[in-house]
């Protein structure tokens, strides 16, 4: 049988109080007690029940991971660093997948029963009214990938979509394109909305060059494809700024398929630079967010918040890149970046 907190104070000749103090983050023990306990611990193979000691600390340790982008491939890299980052801290992660749901009372209603001490919200594409409910439950949240406000209602970490639109809109005009076209992801996510403002706010800057816009039914390979193949059946532009990469390879996917050329016939740019975009098949040009800087802040803000409940909400935004492939044309300076 597993040894138990008993055993251990049996073993290091202390009371059982003194070895769950011994374990307790914060509580005083003397160095040569920790010793002594932590010397009979190992000895008997003993490790705390966390679960048993939430009752004494009213902590879990447990900080909800929440998302509804689980088709997408770059949630594989999100989830990956984000469950490192929690559990390099003494966290726990709790996976949430939110795929199908509407209301966020639901979620709070879940995650109250699985008594977390936080949530992050790992999503471009729910509302922000997902995470004002945890915050209205006084459950500190992260809302990662979230929407910018310069007052913010809850803690946000990402980029700004805008600028990131901008940068997509700057990057075609330098190639030389006089066509161009935005194909997003969901037209009701914040990230979209914010993307296509940028990019279309861009081009006003050139009258020159026609801009268009559509979208897809969500973040998918197969919604890229489907709508490409639907566009496919007018005037395709001569470039295209996918609102997302896994997006991207689905429209790659439906203009091989329709005869297309790229970047001879149609020129394509994503967003995320997802680590299938760098495969030599693919070789996407695309606009880099640092994800792992995000998802590193949003659990260092995380952390801070479990000590700090009442912490004023904050916005911490990361600067975006574009990374150059093979789906672009070279610009129209001749030069390459």
């Amino acid at each position: 049988m597993a040894a138990t907190l008993k055993d251990v104070a049996n073993r290091a000749g202390v009371s059982t109080s003194a070895v769950s103090r011994t374990f307790t983050d914060g509580a005083s023990v003397s160095v040569k007690m920790r010793r002594k306990v932590e010397k009979a611990a190992a000895e008997l193979g003993y490790s705390p029940n966390f679960l048993a000691r939430s009752l004494t600390t009213r902590r879990t340790k447990l900080i909800g991971l929440v998302s509804n982008n689980f088709h997408n491939p770059v949630f594989l890299e999100v989830f990956d660093l984000f469950t490192r980052a929690l559990q390099e801290r003494g966290l726990r992660p709790l996976l949430v997948n939110l795929s199908n749901e509407t209301d966020p009372e639901n979620s709070v209603q879940m995650l109250h029963q699985y008594s977390v001490d936080g949530v992050i919200v790992a999503s471009s594409t729910l509302p922000p009214a997902f995470s004002k409910a945890f915050r209205d439950k006084k459950i500190p949240v992260v809302n990662t990938f979230g929407r910018y406000s310069s007052s913010p209602e809850v803690h946000v970490v990402g980029i700004d979509n805008a600028e990131a639109g901008r940068m997509a809109a700057s990057e075609l005009v330098s190639r030389g394109y006089k066509r161009v076209a935005f194909l997003g992801g969901p037209e009701s996510a914040t990230s979209t909305q914010d993307r296509l403002k940028g990019f279309r706010e861009e081009l006003r800057n050139h009258p020159d060059v026609s801009v268009s816009h559509s979208f897809a039914t969500q973040y998918s390979f197969q919604a890229g494809r489907t709508e490409m193949l639907r566009l496919a059946k007018d005037d395709l532009a001569e470039a295209y700024f996918c609102g997302d990469d896994v997006l991207s390879i689905g429209v790659l996917s439906a203009l091989k398929d329709v005869g297309k050329r790229v970047p001879e016939d149609v020129g394509l740019i994503g967003f995320n630079d997802m680590e299938m975009s760098s495969w030599e098949s693919i070789a996407l040009t695309t606009v880099r967010q640092p994800i792992k800087q995000i998802v590193n802040s949003s659990v260092e803000l995380m952390a801070a918040m479990l000590d700090e409940p009442d912490r004023y909400p904050e916005a911490r935004l990361f600067p975006c890149r574009v990374i150059e492939r093979a789906t672009l044309r070279m610009r129209s300076d001749g030069q390459t970046l």
